[in-house]
């Protein structure tokens, strides 16, 4: 029962999360529809050559990925994130004085959520995760659960080395 309820809870978490990050990218979105301006944004038109082209993101940004940043938070501040966009992990190797990373990304939200390593698939090693970093695109319109796998799951289980994404359809246009 209480994971079932939990449950609920973490999706109309992130369906809010979702729709909130939505809003604020299209905050000059104007719900009036201008029957003058139609042809020009519906008709035929040429394709934009300013269109929105993919974009490559740094998992946690300055921070990149390691123990102790809040990568849920990050993520959601960072939303919207689209389709062949693509997420860089940068971590350094396993060394005398840091932690080792690893990512992995697993299947369902349930395993996500319990942090289940074993039915995970481990996408980049600890060694990886160096110089330009483990690159990830985003091609498959479903959610994206990723985490770091190491020491059993430790990273993730202590609920700020995971994170989850739901890449969105890119506009087909970039609204004036």
């Amino acid at each position: 029962m209480g994971v079932k309820f939990r449950d609920a809870v973490m999706i109309i978490v992130i369906m809010s999360a979702s729709m909130f990050s939505v809003s604020m990218a299209n905050k000059d979105w104007f719900p009036a529809f201008n029957y003058t301006d139609w042809w020009s944004r519906f008709g035929n038109h040429h394709q934009n050559k300013t269109q929105q082209q993919p974009s490559q993101i740094l998992v946690g940004g300055s921070e990149h990925w390691h123990f102790g940043y809040n990568y849920n938070d990050w993520a959601i501040k960072s939303a919207p994130f689209y389709l062949n966009d693509t997420l860089v992990f940068k971590y350094d190797a396993p060394n005398a004085t840091s932690f080792p990373h690893s990512v992995y990304m697993f299947k369902s939200y349930g395993s996500f959520l319990k942090c289940d390593i074993k039915k995970a698939k481990m996408l980049a090693s600890p060694v990886q995760g160096g110089g330009e970093g483990f690159k990830f695109v985003l091609h498959k319109w479903q959610p994206h659960y990723f985490a770091c796998g190491e020491r059993n799951g430790f990273h993730c289980n202590n609920g700020t080395m995971k994170f989850a994404v739901m890449p969105m359809f890119r506009p087909f246009w970039q609204r004036p």
